[in-house]
C-alpha cells in the first residue's frame, strides 16, 4: 500500500524559501500520496519535469469537481460565494477553454498590454512614488506601492470606476485569506459577485462604456458569440480577485528579496537591461502560489514512473518544482544573471496564466523605479520582524516597513 503523508508541507523555516520538507520529497518521493488541507487525498508533484507534464498532458483535466479540489481550501462544504459566479474558463478543458482563451488572449498579449496599460502603469507608479517620498518615514511599502498599483491596474483594465476600487480590494483580500471563516470568505466573494453583476448591467446600458468588460459586452452581441452575461460576471470576478493579489504579493516579496540580497540589488540597479531577466528569476525564486495547482486524471496514466488512476487528484507544487536542482543550478540562491528557458510561476501549457504579461509589465516598471528614486532604500525593522502572509492563497508580505 502506498504511504500517505498526513499533511501538505506548509511551515516555512525561512521567509523567502518554500518549506524545507520539499527538498526531501523531491529527492525521495517526488510523486507522493498526500492528504491536502481540503481533506481530500491525491498526489503531490514536486519536480519540474513531472510538474510540466501534469500541466501539458491532455489527460489531466482542469475541470474541478468541487472547491475541495483546490488544495488550500479547508475541508468544509464548498463556499457559496466562491462558486456562485459559475465555472470560469480556467476550469474548463478543450474545446470550451480554447474558445474563451482565443477570445481573451489577444487582449493580454505583450503588444496589447504595452499599448493599453503601460502609459497608465507609468503614471500611477510616478504618483505612488511621489506620494511615498512626500510622506512620513518609515513607510509600509505594501500600503504605499504593492497593494494600490496592481489594484488600480486591473480596475483600469476592466473599467471599474475609481470610486469603487477601495471596496473591491477589501473584498478580494478577505476572499484570498484562508485563515478567515467560511462565512467571512463567502461575504467577500458574494460582495464581489454582486458588484461585478451590477457593473456588467451598468456597462451594458452605456454604449460608450470603456474597459475590457464593455468590449466583451459589445462582442457578445455579434453573431456566433459565446459570451453570456454569466460569462461576463465570471471573467470579471476572476480577473479582479486573481489579477491583483498575485502581483501585490510579488511586488512585496521582490522588494524584500532585493533589500536583503545586496549583491543582487547592486547588479539589478547597475544595468537597465537586467530588468527583464531579473523579473523572471524573481518569479522563479519566489513562486508565490502556496498550495499548488490541481488537475484530475481523466484516464489511467504513468507519471514519473508512478501509476495514476483515472479520477485521482494531482497537485503540482510550483514552488517546489521551481527549486528543482535538475532544472536550475543552485536553485535556492537568487541569481539575476540566470539563463533559463522557462519556469512554472505562471503554470505551463494551454492554461498558463492569462494575465502574466500584465504582471510582468507592473514588476518591470515598479522595481527599477523604486530603487532609482530611493537609492538608499532599506528595511526599517530587522528582517525577522517582517510579518509574512502565511494564510493567503498566495504567499506574500503583510507589512514591509522601509525607510531611506
Amino acid at each position: 500500500m502506498t504511504a500517505i503523508l498526513p499533511e501538505m508541507p506548509i511551515e516555512r523555516q525561512t521567509p523567502l524559501d518554500p518549506p524545507t520538507a520539499y527538498h526531501e520529497l523531491r529527492e525521495d518521493l517526488p510523486i507522493v500520496r498526500m492528504r491536502f488541507p481540503s481533506g481530500q487525498e491525491g498526489w503531490l508533484v514536486t519536480r519540474f519535469d513531472e510538474g510540466s507534464q501534469v500541466f501539458s498532458d491532455p489527460r489531466m483535466s482542469s475541470t474541478l469537481r468541487s472547491r475541495h479540489d483546490i488544495p488550500g481550501e479547508e475541508g468544509v462544504e464548498p463556499a457559496v460565494g466562491l462558486v456562485s459566479f459559475g465555472t470560469t474558463f480556467v476550469e474548463m478543458d478543450a474545446p470550451d477553454h480554447t474558445a474563451y482563451r482565443r477570445l481573451l488572449a489577444g487582449k493580454f498579449s505583450p503588444k496589447a498590454v504595452g499599448l493599453r496599460l503601460q502609459p497608465f502603469i507609468d503614471r500611477i507608479v510616478t504618483e505612488q512614488l511621489d506620494a511615498m517620498a512626500a510622506g512620513p518615514r518609515p513607510v509600509d511599502f505594501v500600503q504605499a506601492m504593492s497593494m494600490p498599483i496592481p489594484c488600480l491596474v486591473i480596475c483600469e483594465l476592466l473599467g471599474v470606476p475609481a470610486r469603487d476600487r477601495h471596496d473591491f480590494h477589501s473584498a478580494t483580500d478577505v476572499m484570498m485569506d484562508t485563515s478567515k471563516s467560511k462565512a467571512q470568505r463567502d461575504a467577500g466573494s458574494s460582495w464581489l459577485v454582486d458588484y461585478v453583476t451590477g457593473l456588467v448591467a451598468l456597462k451594458r446600458r452605456d454604449p460608450h462604456a470603456e474597459g475590457l468588460l464593455a468590449e466583451l459586452i459589445r462582442s457578445s452581441g455579434e453573431e456566433g458569440s459565446i459570451v453570456t452575461d454569466q460569462d461576463l460576471v465570471s471573467v470579471g470576478v476572476l480577473l479582479l480577485f486573481a489579477g491583483h493579489d498575485t502581483t501585490m504579493a510579488m511586488l512585496g516579496l521582490s522588494t524584500l528579496t532585493l533589500l536583503t540580497h545586496p549583491d543582487q540589488r547592486a547588479r539589478f540597479v547597475s544595468d537597465p537591461a537586467m530588468v527583464g531577466p531579473a523579473v523572471e528569476e524573481l518569479l522563479r525564486y519566489l513562486t508565490i502560489v502556496q498550495f499548488g495547482l490541481s488537475r484530475r486524471a481523466t484516464e489511467d496514466l504513468e507519471l514519473g514512473g508512478q501509476h495514476i488512476t483515472a479520477g485521482e487528484l494531482v497537485v503540482v507544487s510550483m514552488a517546489a518544482a521551481n527549486r528543482d536542482p535538475r532544472a536550475f543550478a543552485n536553485p535556492d540562491v537568487p541569481d539575476l544573471d540566470r539563463k533559463m528557458a522557462r519556469h512554472l510561476a505562471f503554470g505551463y501549457g494551454v492554461h498558463q496564466c492569462l494575465g502574466q504579461n500584465v504582471a510582468r509589465a507592473e514588476l518591470r516598471t515598479v522595481l527599477p523605479r523604486v530603487f532609482e528614486q530611493f537609492p538608499n532604500l532599506r528595511l526599517a525593522v530587522p528582517q525577522d520582524e517582517v510579518p509574512m502572509d502565511v494564510h493567503g492563497t498566495n504567499y506574500g508580505v503583510k507589512k514591509l516597513m522601509v525607510t531611506w
